[in-house]
C-alpha cells in the first residue's frame, strides 16, 4: 500500500448473500385467527362468570377474614339456624306426603317411629334433675400459673365425661348449653370455644340432666375422671370451675338437628385398610 489512505476491499456478492440469509422475514399475521379467537375468549370469560355466580349462590367466593370472634360466632349461629329451618320445612313436607299414603306396611313403620322418638331424644322431656357447670379457672390464676395451663381450662373430654356419667346414672334426657344430646352428637374444641352440633359456645358450660337425682349423683361421685377433675377444682393452684346444683324441674327440648349418619363400608371381597 502507498500513501496514507486505507482502501477497504470490495464486498463480494457471496458475503452479502450470506448476511441477507440470516435476516428473518416478518411473518404475515393472518387476520382470520383474531376474528375467530376474540369471540371465543369472550365466550369463555362469560362462561366463567356464569359458573362463579352459580357456585357462589349469592355469597362472596372470597370472603374477608374474621377478626372479631363475636361476629364469627353470630355468623355461624345464623347459618346453623337457617339450615335448621330448611330441615324443619323438609321434614314437614315428608310428613305431609307420608300421611297421605294408605299402606299397611307404611302405617306399621309410622307406629314404630313414634315409639322410638322418645328414647331417641326426639320428644321433649322434663322432670327432676341436676345442673353441672364447668368453667375455666379465674383469669388471675391463669395469668400467674407456672404449670400446665391446660389444667386450668375446660376441654371437650371434661364435658363428655360429665355427659357419660349422667347417661350411666340413668338420665332420660341430657342437654349441653340448652341443646339436646343424642347418640350422634359430637362435642369438640374449636379454639377457645366448644363446638356442639355446628355451633360454637364459650365457657362456662352448663350441662343438665333429667332423671333420678340419687342415681345421677352416685354416677358422678363414682366416676374416676370426674373425681380427678373435682380434686383439681379444689386445688387453689388450678381452681378449674365445678358447680353442681339439684333442680326440682329440668326441661330438655327435643333434638332438632340432623340425624343422618356417615360411615365407611368395606369393599366386597376385600378388607378395610
Amino acid at each position: 500500500m502507498t500513501g496514507g489512505s486505507h482502501v477497504q476491499p470490495p464486498e463480494s456478492a457471496d458475503s452479502g448473500h450470506r448476511r441477507r440469509r440470516f435476516i428473518p422475514a416478518q411473518p404475515r399475521r393472518p387476520r382470520g385467527v383474531w376474528r375467530i379467537g376474540t369471540p371465543v375468549v369472550v365466550l369463555l370469560c362469560g362462561g366463567l362468570f356464569v359458573v362463579s355466580a352459580a357456585n357462589s349462590d349469592g355469597t362472596d367466593l372470597r370472603p374477608g377474614r374474621y377478626t372479631d370472634l363475636a361476629s364469627l360466632v353470630k355468623d355461624e349461629s345464623d347459618q346453623y339456624d337457617g339450615l335448621k329451618r330448611q330441615v324443619s320445612d323438609l321434614d314437614a313436607q315428608v310428613q305431609s306426603l307420608s300421611a297421605g299414603m294408605s299402606d299397611r306396611e307404611v302405617n306399621r313403620l309410622h307406629r314404630r317411629v313414634t315409639e322410638l322418638k322418645d328414647p331417641a331424644g326426639l320428644e321433649p322431656r322434663s322432670g327432676p334433675g341436676l345442673t353441672v357447670t364447668l368453667s375455666d379457672a379465674p383469669e388471675d390464676v391463669i395469668n400467674s400459673t407456672t404449670g400446665n395451663v391446660n389444667l386450668l381450662l375446660v376441654h371437650q373430654q371434661d364435658i363428655q365425661a360429665v355427659v357419660n356419667a349422667l347417661w350411666k346414672g340413668g338420665a332420660t334426657a341430657v342437654t349441653v348449653e340448652g341443646q339436646r344430646i343424642v347418640s350422634t352428637t359430637g362435642i369438640k374444641c374449636e379454639g377457645n370455644a366448644v363446638q356442639l352440633q355446628g355451633v360454637p359456645y364459650p365457657q362456662p358450660y352448663e350441662i343438665q340432666a333429667v332423671g333420678d337425682q340419687g342415681s345421677l349423683l352416685m354416677a358422678i361421685e363414682d366416676d374416676p375422671y370426674l373425681q380427678a377433675y373435682r380434686e383439681q377444682a379444689a386445688d387453689p393452684a388450678i381452681s378449674v370451675g365445678w358447680d353442681l346444683q339439684l333442680e326440682p324441674t329440668v326441661s330438655a327440648p327435643a333434638y332438632d338437628g340432623l340425624l343422618d349418619l356417615s360411615f365407611a363400608v368395606p369393599l366386597d371381597g376385600g378388607t378395610a385398610g
